[in-house]
């Protein structure tokens, strides 16, 4: 019996041993992918070459003025550019961790460093029109359900994706809905780039709690501009995406850019997204790792391949200049950077919590 007892009294020490161990491997291993994540910030920045604050000139249309807009921004706010820096610190971290495992089954436990769960962001719509229904309710409809589209991988084009890039093509699986739509008559002819549809002391309209919509002002910015938006960090006061009035939803009168997707470009800078050239030369990123490198935008309808910078361009890439038929694919990298954005204490949290 004694030779029993202590037979059984050795395993129990032997199994607690090798719990320990257990615990301890699985804590060292933790560790270490913690300690390997090494987040380079040499490349960050936020200032671009004179001639891409333009917005890049096609025909008569100025495609995206974000960058020159937050070079507006910068000037007048002090704080903009080391709250930037934190948001892509905390996006890089996010995006290594989960290339080091973190959160996924088997890969240390905690966490998942980049948002997986649902999410559907309400959207109010602030129309700055020069007469009562310029703007029609076909285009809100038009403009939510392109959205939806985009950023569910619905687009019908998408089976032109060329095969070095199908293996790229993201679900960002973010739906949108119309919250409230507001109006406002004004006649003039253009409101610039600089905020003024947002002032309702310049005769704009404030944004709608943006901690927990998306505002989207509509109205004639001049100047052939499509659109622009602000990225994350800027104030709240003026945190959304404006859009001209023939380029929301599909509009006949926008041409080749009438089919919704200046919103979808938009918007995807409005989470976080930089042009797909970087705003600069080949040294200039994008801050995604799965698009290629360039140092131009693509107008039109390009052929493939379309090379700059010794690789093919993702011309169809919505974050791309080419016309709306052209661009039908976000990448996954992509979905990564805007996804990290709704983890806690990131910056469009409030979409989700």
């Amino acid at each position: 019996m004694k030779k029993v007892i202590l037979c059984m009294g050795a395993l129990v020490v032997l199994l607690a041993s090798c719990e320990s161990e257990v615990a301890n491997s699985e804590k060292e291993t933790l560790d270490a992918q913690e300690q390997d994540v090494i987040i380079n910030m040499d490349d960050f920045s936020l200032y671009v070459a004179d001639d891409d604050l333009t917005g890049k000139v096609a025909g008569n249309a100025e495609k995206c003025v974000s960058m020159k807009n937050l070079e507006y921004r910068l000037a007048k706010d002090k704080g903009l550019s080391q709250r930037m820096y934190d948001i892509e610190y905390q996006v890089r971290k996010a995006i290594a961790e989960k290339g080091n495992g973190r959160g996924r089954p088997g890969g240390g436990g905690g966490t998942p460093p980049i948002y997986e769960g649902a999410i559907t962001i309400p959207v109010v719509v602030n129309i700055l029109e020069r007469f009562s229904g310029e703007v029609t309710q076909a285009q809100i409809t038009s403009q939510i359900r392109v959205l939806n589209e985009d950023f569910n991988n619905n687009n019908a084009n998408t089976g032109n994706v060329p095969s070095e890039f199908a293996g790229l093509v993201a679900d960002v699986a973010v739906n949108f809905v119309t919250a409230t739509v507001n109006r406002k008559v004004d006649g003039r002819a253009s409101w610039g780039s600089n905020d003024a549809m947002k002032d309702p002391s310049q005769g704009g309209i404030a944004p709608t709690d943006p901690t927990t919509n998306l505002n989207i002002w509509v109205c004639e910015i001049g100047g052939g501009i499509l659109g622009y938006a602000q990225f994350p960090g800027g104030a709240d006061a003026t945190d959304g995406v404006v859009i001209g009035t023939d380029f929301f939803g599909e509009n006949a009168a926008g041409g080749i850019y009438g089919k919704g997707r200046t919103g979808t470009h938009e918007v995807g800078h409005w989470l976080n997204l930089r042009h797909i050239w970087g705003d600069g030369r080949c040294n200039r990123d994008d801050y995604v790792a799965d698009t290629p490198k360039s140092d131009q935008a693509n107008y039109n309808c390009p052929n493939y391949p379309t090379v700059h910078c010794r690789s093919n361009d993702m011309t169809m890439n919505y974050m791309d200049y080419v016309q709306d038929d052209c661009m039908y694919m976000f990448s996954n990298g992509q979905r990564d950077r805007m996804r990290a954005l709704f983890v806690a204490n990131g910056p469009r949290e409030g979409f989700v919590n």
